[in-house]
């Protein structure tokens, strides 16, 4: 389902398919590239926020497309979408995710896992799949796979998401291996970033999970979508099969006490 008129294809800016892009981390990111002067594509499963972000970004530079992340129609439909509206698609970034679970690995519904596998590992990769054959493979490109902290190490009581993330990170690898030199790949591993679906990391004692931050706070999107933007500009050439950690230092406290 499209949520947005898409604008003619006559412009030869960059476009980009941001995914789990309506709020939070991926909208942020969406942001920052239409801020540059690229054209986006959001995806995400409600079309009245999707409409909504559409709105935000400006019709004429974003239009979205509804639809569950891993189902390999939808992410048929996207990249179909774009090449009509806008006749490429020069960046793809992998953010959309989920992680519908609180408690011990060892008690996890096999279900469960599989979900959590399908939508942060395995559609990154249908989506990478999909951008290559449309545009990448002839013209080049990047993807940016959004990971995390948590896939860097043991991640207490959310170890499926950490492994999916661990998982998220070795599939950057073998792309950025695979798609050189035409495309490069790259990742970023935030830590808590304030949005709603880490709301429950810290909504309600925000001074408390952020007192481990070098940099005294916890991140906000603009501080991902920084990253992103720098990944997929010119600025990064040299640089692919890289995990970039955006942490606000937390990394810096490992171990210490």
């Amino acid at each position: 389902m499209n949520s947005g008129p898409a604008p003619a294809p006559a412009e030869s800016s960059p476009v980009a398919v941001v995914t789990g892009g309506s709020r939070g981390i991926g909208y942020g990111i969406a942001a920052a590239l239409v801020a540059r002067g690229d054209r986006v594509c959001v995806t995400g499963r409600d079309p009245d926020s999707l409409a909504r972000a559409v709105a935000s970004l400006g019709p004429g530079r974003a239009m979205g497309v509804a639809g569950k992340a891993h189902d390999e129609a939808h992410q048929a439909e996207v990249v179909e979408k774009v090449m009509a509206a806008y006749g490429r698609l020069d960046h793809l970034v992998n953010n959309a995710g989920t992680n519908p679970v609180f408690g011990p690995l060892i008690d996890l519904d096999p279900a469960v896992a599989r979900k959590v596998f399908d939508t942060n590992v395995l559609s990154a990769l249908g989506f990478a799949r999909q951008a290559w054959r449309a545009w990448q493979r002839d013209h080049g490109g990047t993807g940016v796979n959004i990971a995390s902290v948590a896939g860097l190490s043991a991640a207490p009581l959310i170890g499926a998401y950490g492994i999916s993330k661990a998982a998220m990170i070795s599939l950057t690898q073998q792309l950025a291996h695979e798609l050189a030199p035409k495309v490069r790949v790259n990742a970023i591993a935030p830590a808590v970033v304030k949005t709603k679906f880490a709301a429950a990391l810290y909504e309600g004692r925000e001074e408390e999970a952020s007192a481990g931050y070098p940099l005294g706070r916890l991140g906000v999107p603009e501080d991902i979508a920084g990253a992103a933007a720098f990944l997929t500009s010119d600025a990064s050439a040299w640089i692919t099969g890289q995990t970039l950690v955006v942490d606000g230092g937390l990394f810096l406290n490992a171990g210490v006490g």
